[in-house]
């Protein structure tokens, strides 16, 4: 069955209630707002001038009905731009309520505690109208290559300090740019035209999926979407409920250590309770919030909470609003996961990707076959490299490189792959092209990835020298490397991180910015993941391939997996 024959059978149709009530139709019609979505994404990716959402996939694009429920997501959007979306769009309409917008009209802002938790994702909304009639919304996050202020670092001090921060504010009214935001924006940016560039990449995303579900509607002969949005967010929440549901009822709790700073040590506690088909996580006993950008708002803490556990109890069910209505999450304010403005937030990140390693070890005793064990990516490490070029001209290059995943109850993780977030590696050709860097080596480690029945992804190993002509800043977003990703049911701990600057640790800054001069060379050995069962229950097919692949050593595979 094709779309076209729903559009014939719809013709007579007015509120879309007889395609909710259809499963076949309301099938088709789901799968077509999630292409919407994904249309969307390509625009803003081809559109795009920065390598950040060109090459490293750091965005997302989300459809939404007229009352601001997601609907459709594009499909490798990052998780908490997805979720943090329609909380971002219900500050947009308290702000401006949805009879005062007009058509053409692009709103955006960057304030962490309204969107995804720190100043360099900015945020885009638009109203898509029909015959004047508001159909529904389409927004877009995408992570800026500068937003002022200190370059993009965790040891600032106040959020003050991270960049200029845009409130709900229009930058396109009823069509036109808003000159004075773009004025504004130009003379406080380090790189004005790759990110204006960028937001513009936004509008043009929602330019689209506005075009688009308006086709849809008038193909579909329906007022608007929110008989099927009704339907689809309960549906996605039924299937999130009777996942839970087959949890044994009960609190499960879990702590988990991180690297931190070494004047404010940083510990998660989670205390995660079923009751029925609804769960309430609750991280109080977290450490307060801290000095360092190393904060997370609640925004941040709710995504990479309720996404984790989506993976885990249904994978399959496409995310909507729905999805997350049975998951109560708690944090109390004034912690690193809740804290108060103007805490400096800049690499939540570091903190936030932990909370899944944190409930994957409350939920594992209940959940044998569907945690993953903890990811080298878990959180991302991140080196940013920033300053001037031969024509004086600003850079700033963001190496989206990852380590590896955590082993599965019955795969092994995947090497040099992101999670929870799922920013993609570019070309190193890329970013040799856009920045003056020379990567001279850029391999997986072998017996990087933890022991086990299945073992953990490998990390890579990155080497690379920069050849700007002046000193530049080199800022670390670095953690596991004294505590390195922990494995499951008796698996291995994958391999540390580790970050050398001309062949020496000593000095190096790794929550922080550093000197980088002309000739320097970094070498960072990125994480591996964690293994999962018995090394010695491994199959030992499995361990000669991985010789013979060159992922474990000899040495490794008698000592450790007694071949």
């Amino acid at each position: 069955m094709g779309t076209q024959g729903l559009s014939v059978s719809a013709k007579a149709r007015t509120t879309g209630k007889e395609i909710a009530a259809d499963p076949i139709a309301l099938e088709v019609a789901w799968s077509r707002l999630t292409a919407i979505a994904d249309e969307a994404a390509t625009t803003l990716a081809r559109t795009s001038f920065s390598p950040v959402v060109r090459e490293s996939n750091d965005f997302s694009c989300v459809v939404f009905d007229r009352a601001g429920n997601a609907i459709a997501e594009n499909t490798i959007g990052i998780p908490s731009f997805n979720m943090t979306m329609s909380r971002t769009l219900a500050h947009f309409l308290r702000w401006r309520p949805a009879e005062a917008w007009r058509p053409g009209d692009v709103a955006c802002t960057n304030d962490p505690w309204m969107t995804s938790g720190h100043l360099p994702d900015m945020t885009v909304i638009a109203p898509v109208f029909r015959d004047a009639q508001l159909l529904g919304w389409a927004g877009s996050i995408a992570h800026q290559a500068d937003i002022g202020g200190t370059l993009w670092a965790a040891d600032t001090r106040s959020v003050f300090e991270e960049g200029i921060r845009i409130p709900p504010t229009l930058l396109i009214d009823q069509g036109r740019p808003v000159a004075l935001l773009l004025d504004v924006l130009r003379a406080n940016l380090r790189m004005p035209d790759q990110v204006v560039g960028d937001l513009m990449a936004q509008v043009s995303a929602g330019a689209t999926a506005g075009l688009r579900l308006v086709e849809l509607a008038d193909e579909l002969d329906i007022e608007g979407f929110d008989a099927i949005s009704e339907e689809i967010c309960a549906r996605s929440e039924a299937a999130m409920r009777r996942a839970v549901a087959a949890i044994p009822d009960g609190t499960y709790t879990a702590e988990h250590e991180m690297d931190g700073w070494p004047d404010e040590p940083i510990v998660l506690r989670v205390a995660v309770t079923v009751d029925g088909d609804a769960l309430v996580v609750d991280y109080d006993g977290t450490t307060p919030e801290v000095t360092r950008a190393l904060n997370v708002v609640m925004n941040y803490t709710e995504a990479y909470t309720c996404y984790p556990l989506k993976c885990a109890l249904d994978p399959e069910t496409p995310r909507t609003e729905g999805s997350y209505r049975c998951i109560e999450v708690r944090a109390p304010e004034g912690t690193i996961l809740n804290p108060r403005h103007p805490a400096p937030v800049n690499a939540r990140q570091l903190v936030g990707h932990c909370l899944s390693t944190t409930i994957y070890k409350a939920l594992a005793p209940v959940l044998p076959g569907q945690v993953i064990a903890e990811s080298g990516s878990a959180p991302t490490l991140r080196a940013v490299v920033s300053g001037p070029r031969d024509d004086d001209r600003r850079f700033t290059s963001i190496l989206f490189i990852n380590g590896g995943m955590g082993a599965r109850p019955t795969l092994d993780g995947l090497a040099a792959t992101c999670f929870p977030s799922n920013v993609i590696c570019g070309a190193m050709e890329i970013i040799e092209a856009t920045a003056p860097l020379r990567v001279w080596r850029k391999e997986l480690i072998p017996d990087s990835g933890g022991a086990g029945r299945f073992r953990g992804g490998l990390g890579q190993v990155v080497d690379l020298e920069l050849l700007a002509p002046g000193d530049c800043t080199l800022s670390l977003f670095v953690e596991h490397v004294e505590r390195p990703p922990q494995g499951l049911d008796g698996g291995g701990p994958g391999s540390p991180s580790e970050v050398t600057l001309n062949g020496s640790a000593d000095g190096v800054v790794l929550k922080g910015q550093n000197a980088f001069r002309s000739g320097d060379r970094l070498t960072i050995r990125y994480p591996g993941g964690g293994g999962h069962g018995d090394p010695r229950e491994r199959d030992r097919a499995a361990v000669r391939a991985d010789v013979q692949a060159g992922l474990v050593t000899e040495a490794a595979a008698h000592e450790v997996y007694g071949l």
